[in-house]
């Protein structure tokens, strides 16, 4: 019997597992949608062409994003937080699904305020990532819009 379809190579981050865990990529990700629905909202009235294949673009990155959103916190909280991490901070489980909630109401619609609830929500978990490592966090306004906070390590106090 032939086969028609040979998968060649398989990605994942990671099984073996590397240890390289952090979730600024999840925090990018959740600012970004945030700006796209910004974004979205500006273009109102739709009365031309351009402003609706601009609003495709928008739409399709805004869904790219959440997915990493997504992406990102399930890889945490799957692979590298574990059971004393869980007793510590019992609320992880219940906030990851907030998360992937949030990320998905983020996907079905065109809410400005859920892009900045899904941004506090992937903070507050960053937070607790980095708690876990014994690294103290502080709020930083970001410089691009939409201006709002992220959660950032401080390195230097390690």
């Amino acid at each position: 019997m032939r086969r028609w379809f040979q998968p060649r190579t398989a990605e994942a981050h990671c099984d073996i597992p590397c240890g390289i865990y952090d979730p600024t990529t999840a925090q990018i990700a959740a600012i970004s949608v945030a700006r796209f629905l910004d974004q979205i909202a500006e273009l109102e009235p739709l009365d031309s062409m351009a402003k609706q294949a601009k609003l495709a673009r928008l739409v399709a990155q805004k869904e790219q994003h959440a997915a990493e959103v997504k992406d990102a916190v399930v890889v945490i909280w799957g692979d590298y937080f574990k059971a004393p991490q869980f007793e510590e901070y019992p609320e992880l489980h219940t906030l990851t699904h907030s998360i992937l909630m949030k990320a998905s109401a983020t996907k079905q619609e065109l809410s400005v305020e859920h892009g900045r609830e899904l941004v506090a929500l992937v903070n507050e978990f960053a937070e607790i990532f980095w708690k876990t490592k014994g690294i103290a966090v502080r709020q930083v306004t970001v410089a691009y819009e939409p201006k709002l906070t992220l959660a950032q390590p401080i390195f230097d106090e390690v």
